[in-house]
């Protein structure tokens, strides 16, 4: 196992934390120097927090971690590609690169709709990889909306 599917792999193991508690499962984790500063998973539901991803959950936790909103020289490991409001929260922060699991072609800003991440005229740019682990990290949102439709036609 190489360094991203170490760090992914622990992304996962957040996201496994918001299925538990029947959020969507999406995890996040920050690395700085080579070690895990941050972990954050989605708790939208759980919270009643729009703002409750895993991505800005990381973020924060990371910031109070470094003592500075800059979180440059990071790296951001996350299950799933960002939406619109964490991709610009990853810019603001000015984390170096995120590294995906799986796409998000309904919602994704990191490449699918649009980039975020990349935008020339923006101050801040992130070098993305994509496809860490991808297949088990869209296997595992693909089991879980799967039983949540059928948990839906029992009721």
């Amino acid at each position: 196992m190489n360094q991203q599917e170490k760090y992914m792999r622990e992304a996962i193991r957040q996201a496994k934390k918001a299925e538990k508690i029947d959020e969507v499962p999406i995890g996040c984790v920050i690395v700085y120097e080579d070690k895990i500063i941050a972990r954050g998973y989605n708790r939208r539901n759980i919270d009643k927090n729009t703002l409750a991803h895993a991505e800005l959950s990381a973020i924060k936790k990371a910031s109070k971690k470094l003592g500075d909103w800059r979180l440059e020289g990071c790296t951001m490991y996350v299950t799933l590609e960002p939406c619109q409001m964490c991709a610009g929260a990853i810019v603001q922060a000015r984390i170096d690169k995120v590294v995906i699991g799986c796409m998000n072609p309904k919602a994704g800003c990191a490449g699918s709709v649009l980039n975020l991440l990349q935008i020339p005229a923006f101050n801040h740019q992130t070098e993305l990889e994509c496809g860490v682990l991808g297949e088990e990290c869209s296997q595992m949102l693909s089991e879980f909306f799967k039983r949540l439709r059928e948990q839906k036609k029992k009721n």
